[in-house]
């Protein structure tokens, strides 16, 4: 694999920027299912489509394993003129159980889209099919979900995804955009332009709790067994200044189960000899609840669902990139973290 440094950010962001302009709200990842292939077929690397789950393999599919979901929050049209927040809709909310970041924080993100432009899309081919603006969001008790008043979509189907109107910003040092988890699919696609030729996947339904089942239902069927799988995702903090107080984030466990100790220790000797700063997440959630009534939960990570189901056949760790403005169209991480990830996930590829 041939060796990046910062200059190869260019190339990086120029993938990201084609990948944000995409759909792929929840539960309606075809689309951009397909834009990935795309790009991995010009490539010549191998792709297979599987229910819920992209598989790229390049020449030596043993050699590494990387995971990334693709699914981006966003709204879903559920009645005349009624819209909730896709990941939380009553079908998708059979693997929910309370304890993930996304459904602690639901509470607290009703007003993060007020004024922010959407689009709608066929649920199938992504086709654009209109432009609207959330007026308002709420959180209704009754449903345990966010509900979202729009102008100028009152015309849509039940059923219809409508995302975000998202564009990528480049500025002091930063990039700003939807980017949970659409930054980890451009770094994979781009370490295959750089030569990468191990396994990777594509997962949908994440932030519905799902994507682990396609990934688990894959590897059975192949018979594999690793406790090398290192999933890439982002990682919320409050403030820029705690974002920025490392390069990359790591964990030793979610709520569910810990990582393979020997990945992430090979992970943090790597990072040493980069000079990446890094950090845990586990451990910062654990000392900011020693002063809380309410404990903020470790969460529950498409990782640590596949150990457990698994019973520890299926392993790894995970590499987060530090971000603020969770779940918003302007979530932000700089411009070093994502360097440190490039340089990070090649030397390891």
């Amino acid at each position: 694999m041939r060796s990046s440094s910062t200059t190869d950010l260019s190339g990086l962001l120029t993938t990201l920027r084609h990948l944000i302009r995409e759909p792929s709200v929840v539960g309606a990842e075809d689309s951009f299912f397909r834009v990935i292939r795309r790009e991995l077929e010009e490539m010549d690397i191998s792709v297979e489509r599987h229910s819920g789950l992209l598989v790229a393999r390049g020449n030596r599919p043993d050699s590494s394993y990387l995971s990334a979901h693709v699914d981006r929050n966003g709204l879903v049209c559920t009645g005349p003129n009624e819209f909730q927040y896709a990941a939380f809709v009553a079908s998708n909310r059979g693997e929910l159980t309370g304890d993930s970041v996304s459904e602690q924080m639901v509470a607290t993100i009703a007003d993060r889209f007020t004024g922010q432009r959407i689009q709608a899309h066929l649920p199938y081919t992504g086709t654009y099919i209109g432009q609207g603006t959330i007026s308002s969001g709420y959180l209704c008790p009754k449903r345990s979900n966010l509900i979202f008043e729009v102008d100028g979509l009152d015309y849509l189907e039940p059923g219809t995804p409508v995302s975000f109107l998202d564009r990528l910003k480049v500025e002091n040092g930063r990039v700003s955009a939807q980017l949970d988890n659409v930054v980890s699919v451009a770094l994979i696609i781009y370490l295959y332009r750089l030569g990468y030729q191990g396994t990777a996947f594509f997962t949908a339904q994440e932030e519905a709790g799902r994507s682990w089942r396609y990934i688990l239902a894959w590897i059975q069927r192949e018979g594999i067994c690793t406790k090398r799988l290192l999933v890439l995702d982002t990682s919320p903090y409050p403030t820029q200044a705690e974002a920025e107080e490392q390069n990359l984030t790591l964990r030793y466990r979610d709520a569910t189960a810990v990582f393979d100790p020997d990945f992430t220790n090979e992970i943090v000797n790597r990072c040493d000899t980069l000079g990446i700063s890094y950090s845990f997440k586990d451990e910062w959630i654990q000392k900011r609840n020693l002063g809380r009534e309410k404990p903020l939960s470790l969460g529950r990570t498409e990782l640590g669902r596949l150990i457990t189901a698994s019973e520890g056949q299926i392993s790894g760790t995970t590499l987060q990139i530090p971000t603020t403005g969770y779940h918003t169209a302007n979530e932000t991480a700089s411009l070093l973290s994502l360097t440190a990830a490039l340089g990070l996930l090649s030397s390891i590829s």
